[in-house]
């Protein structure tokens, strides 16, 4: 395989190690003994931010339970409304925004995933530090409309003041 083949991928997608080649090609690098993995591969564009805590599926109780709402018989006569509850927290999320059950599973447990979070990591959690960083970009922007506003003020008075010392001279003619 040559260098060109290697790059399909933008390099802006993901970083891979270059220990990652080496692996798949069957050469045995030097640094690495025999019993140690290979580090994961990293997202480019990610900040250091920690992932979400993974989800034990022996901590998980998941029931199907009829749905509600609008949308007739297709949702009040089937059970694709999931309800997970994470065991060793006590939460528990009911889903069923889509009128499949297999998306639903997924939506509850990602939804599960950032609410355990929350819990065990209180402030320090994903949801609080990207709540955080949108407040401040609203504040930030707020600041900017109303400097925006406060410079346009300013020049709306200077241009009438200049307006009005051109039309005085002209009018006591």
């Amino acid at each position: 395989m040559n260098a060109s083949a290697l790059l399909r991928f933008p390099a802006t997608l993901t970083r891979t190690c270059p220990l990652l080649w080496l692996r798949r090609h069957g050469e045995k690098p030097a640094l690495l003994s025999p019993g140690t993995g290979l580090p994961p591969v990293q997202t480019a564009g990610k900040r250091d931010h920690p992932a979400l805590p993974p989800l034990d599926e022996s901590d998980l109780e998941e029931q199907f339970v009829k749905g509600h709402g609008p949308g007739g018989q297709a949702t009040n006569k089937t059970s694709n409304c999931v309800v997970l509850k994470h065991v060793p927290s006590g939460l528990v999320v009911k889903c069923h925004q889509t009128r499949s059950v297999d998306q639903n599973r997924k939506l509850a447990r990602e939804i599960l995933r950032r609410k355990v979070d929350v819990f065990y990591n209180g402030d320090n959690s994903l949801a609080y530090r990207e709540k955080r960083e949108a407040e401040k970009k609203k504040q930030a922007r707020k600041k900017r409309a109303r400097e925006t506003l406060e410079k346009k003020k300013l020049l709306k008075e200077l241009w009438g003041s200049s307006r009005n010392a051109q039309e005085s001279p002209a009018g006591a003619d």
